[in-house]
């Protein structure tokens, strides 16, 4: 007997409890990989990755995390496919699912990948949209766990551009994982009420770095001009110029505080050299343990939708 599929297209797609069960096993597969011991659990399955927006992180740690688990991976460019020539979206996605076991997508609007999964067989994961990069905040999640333990009931402060696709993640997990979100932007840089309603109690929007800074256990910021804003980028550093975050930014914050940047940085602009490469800095523990979240994502996804098909 069949039975839906599940994919990972928002934060919002898994329960509490599944979320703390993939950082479980995300610890085990750390700890495996430090050891250089296999683990085979994708043999035979493989990932179809799609890009229609540039990639470092994604690309290497998807391919990466495939790869290691035994399991084989194809990457699919729109400007090498057919996609570019006008197939419909649809019969694309049909076609992929026939010929792997899950997609990883990148690209602009979330009504696409939205439309992608609905057409498509096996398990689709959003590997950024405009509106979300929840595989990168279940890697922050982690990586917060990892240093500081239990995220519920911490602090948590991005500055900067929180209408962003980081931004509007962080704000609609605060509600699953019980911690404080503060948020600070100036006019215009705020998520919208749709994002920020459904978080009500755990949200706060400010409009000062420093109060957003203070007392916060985890700082956290962004590139303030992401891919397909470049047109605005003088008015962005115009008018986010005061949100930098600096060394007496994080000396507000908590003394154990945690620095937290997805990368790619723009070093001087939302962020000194001096913070990002500084002792409080955990961006290379967090951009590594987007291979081991991953993973264990695409065994629980892929796992799972094979006995659903039984």
């Amino acid at each position: 007997m069949t039975s839906k599929k599940r994919d990972f297209l928002k934060f919002t797609d898994l329960t509490l409890d599944e979320h703390l069960g993939l950082f479980r096993r995300a610890a085990v597969l750390k700890k495996a990989r430090r050891e250089r011991r296999c683990v085979n659990t994708m043999n035979g399955r493989t990932l179809t990755m799609i890009f229609e927006k540039a990639s470092t992180r994604t690309r290497l740690s998807f391919e990466a995390a495939m790869l290691q688990l035994g399991g084989s991976c194809i990457d699919l460019s729109a400007g090498n496919s057919q996609m570019s020539r006008g197939e419909p979206l649809p019969d694309t996605a049909r076609v992929t699912g026939r010929y792997c076991d899950v997609v990883m997508m990148r690209t602009f609007a979330d009504a696409r990948i939205e439309e992608f999964a609905a057409h498509c067989e096996v398990p689709v994961i959003n590997g950024l949209t405009d509106g979300g990069h929840p595989v990168q905040i279940l890697t922050d999640l982690f990586t917060i766990e990892e240093k500081l333990g239990s995220v519920k009931g911490k602090t948590l402060a991005f500055i900067g551009d929180t209408a962003s696709n980081m931004g509007r993640s962080f704000t609609r997990a605060a509600p699953i994982f019980g911690y404080q979100l503060k948020l600070a932007s100036p006019k215009g840089y705020h998520p919208a009420d749709d994002v920020v309603v459904p978080a009500k109690g755990f949200v706060t929007l400010l409009s000062d770095p420093k109060e957003a800074a203070k007392g916060a256990d985890v700082v956290i910021t962004d590139v303030w001009t992401s891919m397909g804003q470049e047109a605005e980028s003088k008015q962005r550093l115009a008018e986010l110029g005061a949100y930098q975050v600096n060394p007496d930014l994080m000396k507000l914050a908590q003394k154990h505080a945690l620095f937290l940047h997805c990368l790619p940085a723009h070093r001087e602009e939302e962020v000194t050299a001096s913070v990002i490469d500084g002792p409080q800095s955990v961006v290379w523990d967090e951009a590594e343990n987007r291979l081991h979240v991953q993973k264990a994502l695409l065994e629980y996804l892929v796992l799972e939708n094979e006995r659903r098909q039984e």
